[in-house]
């Protein structure tokens, strides 16, 4: 059977850390299908085509060796449960797991027919700094059947935040900084630009 991980990231932008779960996930799963998507829990600074084009290039350096991992637009939904319902209708009969950071699990059973979503995939968490995973959180996923797993995985220490906020440049890669600069997003690149040089 087909093992497909489901990893939709609202990443604004896509950092290193990204990266590092992409190549995790590459090496457990048949397919990893990600796209950019907007969480309706957050606002978000950049438009969604800016924030896919960001995570092509994010994956383009892993193309060559990491033949698994693609990005896949027409998955992005507002609602997982649809893009999950998508992706069933593209890999009939496979299994489908879904990934999500530990920052979001106590979301998760307010999110739209979770329930129902719960029923269709695995759950893969991955544990990002800062949050902890606690079984407060996890057990009320247990009680509507999620089958929850952790990621043994620990990915660098970086966030699109500290990116946006302030202006911490080494969670990016450079071609994305190349992107920024030349589409001239976020308000960290007007700062930079304001710099003086000597």
């Amino acid at each position: 059977m087909l093992r497909v991980a489901l990893f939709g990231t609202s990443a604004d932008p896509p950092t290193r850390g990204h990266l590092a779960i992409l190549c995790w996930l590459s090496q457990y799963f048949d397919q990893v299908a990600v796209w950019a998507s907007d969480n309706p829990f957050k606002s978000h600074q950049t438009a969604l085509d800016h924030r896919t084009e960001m995570l092509r290039l994010l994956i383009s350096d892993l193309d060559s060796f990491r033949h698994n991992i693609q990005v896949y637009p027409e998955l992005s939904n507002s609602r997982t449960v649809i893009t999950v319902e998508q992706a069933q209708e593209r890999w009939q009969g496979a299994e489908f797991t879904l990934v999500v950071g530990s920052d979001l699990v106590g979301q998760l059973p307010k999110w739209f027919r979770a329930r129902d979503l719960l029923d269709r995939v695995k759950l893969l968490v991955v544990p990002r700094p800062g949050y902890l995973i606690a079984d407060k959180e996890l057990d009320p996923l247990r009680q509507m059947g999620a089958d929850v797993t952790i990621a043994d995985l620990n990915a660098p220490n970086v966030s699109s935040t500290a990116y946006r906020e302030q202006g911490e440049t080494e969670g990016v890669t450079s071609p994305i900084q190349a992107y920024i600069d030349r589409e001239q997003l976020y308000k960290c690149h007007a700062r930079r630009e304001k710099l003086p040089t000597y």
